[in-house]
C-alpha cells in the first residue's frame, strides 16, 4: 500500500499527461512556455482571485510574499508552532522575527487567543514591530480567517495564508488561496494538486503586489529580464510542470477533490468505534478540507512508536506531521517565546497520519481500518 498513491494516480491519468509533456519536448519552449500562463489563469479562475504568479515552490511562494511587503529586520511575524518548517524559515531568512504562537487542538490550525496573546506581548515589549500573521491551512483545513481577519484589521497586520496544503479547501463558497491578503499553494508531488518536481503559486487581488512578486520571481526585472531594478530570485515554473498540472487541475476539479473527500468520510465512519484510543479529524461547521492529509489524534495512552511499527508489519505506511514543534526547533533555539504552546507540544507527541489519496479504495480503508483497530486492542 502507498501512503499517497502517485503510481495510481499517474496510471489514471497517463494518455492525458503523457500528451502533455511530449508536446512540451517538441514545443522546445522550457521556461516560461505559454502553459505557464494558461495554467496562472486557470489557477486564478478556480480560487476566484485576480492574480496568480507561478513559482519554483511553495517556499519561495511564501517570500515572494514577504518581499512584496517589505517585511524585514525588526518586524514581527506571526506563524504557527505546529506546522512546516518553511511556514518560519522564510521569516528568518528575511531578517525578521518569526514569533511562534499555539494552534487549536483540534483543528490543528492557528489558535486566534493565543495570536492576541503574542500580539499584546510583543507590543509591550517594544522591540518588535508587529507586521503580518501566517496562517496555514494545515492537512488540508483552511483555518479559522473570520476570526484572524479581525484581529488584523485590529492590529493592521497582513495575512499571508499559507495554502501549501490547503489548495481545494473551502469556507463557505470562498475557496482556499483566496483568503489572505496574499496566499500561497506547493505543487510538491503529494500535495493536493502535485506536479512531478518542485513548484509553487502565489496569488492576490492586489495589483501593486502581483507586479512586485512578479518583478521579484525574476531576478528583480523591470520592463526586460535585463532591466532590474530590484534584487530578487530565480524562482519560475517550467513549462513541463505547468503542463502537467493543467492535466491534474481537471483531474482535481473533476473527481479527485470529491473522491479523497470520501475516503476520508470512510474513515470516519469505520473508526468511530475506537473513539477510546484516537479522535478522527475535526472539520467545523462551514469548512471544507482537501484533505491533504488524513492526521488521527492519539490518546495519550497508545504508544504511537509501537502502533506504527505494527503497521509496517503489515504494510500499511503511517507518517507523523510533525514531530518536534517550530519553537523547539534546533534553528530557533534563540527565538524568544512570547507565549506558551501547549497544544502545539501535545499535538507533535500524539498525531498519525494514515494514507490517504484520490484513488484510495474501500477496500483499502477496511484493511487499514481492520488492521488497526486489532493492534489498539490486543
Amino acid at each position: 500500500m502507498e501512503f499517497r498513491d502517485l503510481k495510481k494516480q499517474y496510471r489514471h491519468l497517463k494518455p492525458a499527461i503523457d500528451l502533455a509533456m511530449a508536446n512540451t519536448a517538441a514545443s522546445g519552449a522550457y521556461i516560461m512556455g505559454a502553459p505557464v500562463k494558461a495554467l496562472e489563469q486557470e489557477l486564478a479562475g478556480y480560487v476566484g482571485v485576480k492574480h496568480c504568479l507561478t513559482c519554483a515552490n511553495g517556499t519561495d511562494a511564501l517570500t515572494l510574499a514577504l518581499k512584496a511587503w517589505g517585511i524585514g529586520p525588526g518586524d514581527a511575524v506571526f506563524v504557527p508552532d505546529f506546522t512546516f518548517f518553511a511556514s518560519a524559515e522564510v521569516v528568518a531568512l528575511e531578517g525578521a522575527t518569526p514569533v511562534f504562537v499555539d494552534v487549536n487542538e483540534k483543528t490543528y490550525n492557528i489558535d486566534p487567543d493565543s495570536l492576541n496573546q503574542a500580539i499584546s506581548a510583543v507590543r509591550a515589549e517594544g522591540r518588535l514591530r508587529p507586521k503580518a500573521v501566517i496562517a496555514v491551512d494545515l492537512f488540508g483545513l483552511p483555518a479559522d480567517f473570520a476570526s484572524l481577519r479581525a484581529i488584523a484589521t485590529r492590529e493592521k497586520l497582513f495575512v499571508l495564508e499559507d495554502g501549501a496544503q490547503g489548495f481545494g479547501g473551502s469556507i463557505g463558497a470562498q475557496r482556499a488561496c483566496s483568503f489572505g491578503d496574499i496566499a500561497t499553494t506547493s505543487f510538491f508531488p503529494a500535495k493536493p494538486l502535485g506536479c512531478y518536481g518542485d513548484g509553487g503559486a502565489v496569488f492576490t487581488d492586489n495589483d501593486e503586489w502581483a507586479q512586485l512578486m512578479e518583478s521579484y520571481r525574476v531576478h528583480g526585472k523591470g520592463e526586460s529580464k535585463y532591466d532590474n531594478v530590484r534584487i530578487g530570485m530565480n524562482s519560475r515554473l517550467d513549462t513541463l510542470q505547468a503542463a502537467i498540472l493543467q492535466v491534474k487541475l481537471q483531474a482535481f476539479e473533476s473527481h479527485e477533490l470529491t473522491d479523497v473527500n470520501h475516503a476520508a468520510e470512510q474513515y470516519n465512519r469505520k473508526l468511530a468505534g475506537l473513539s477510546a484510543w484516537l479522535s478522527t479529524p475535526t472539520i467545523p461547521q462551514g469548512f471544507g478540507s482537501s484533505r491533504a492529509q488524513y492526521t488521527v489524534l492519539l490518546d495519550e495512552r497508545v504508544d504511537r512508536n509501537n502502533l506504527q511499527a505494527g503497521l509496517k508489519k503489515q504494510d500499511i505506511p503511517t507518517m507523523v506531521y510533525y514531530p518536534t514543534p517550530m519553537s523547539r526547533q534546533t534553528a530557533f533555539r534563540n527565538v524568544k517565546a512570547y507565549v506558551s504552546t501547549p497544544a502545539a507540544c501535545r499535538l507533535a507527541q500524539r498525531v498519525l497520519s494514515l494514507p490517504i489519496h484520490p484513488y484510495m479504495t474501500d477496500a483499502d480503508i477496511e484493511l487499514v481500518c481492520t488492521k488497526l483497530s486489532d493492534i489498539l486492542k490486543h
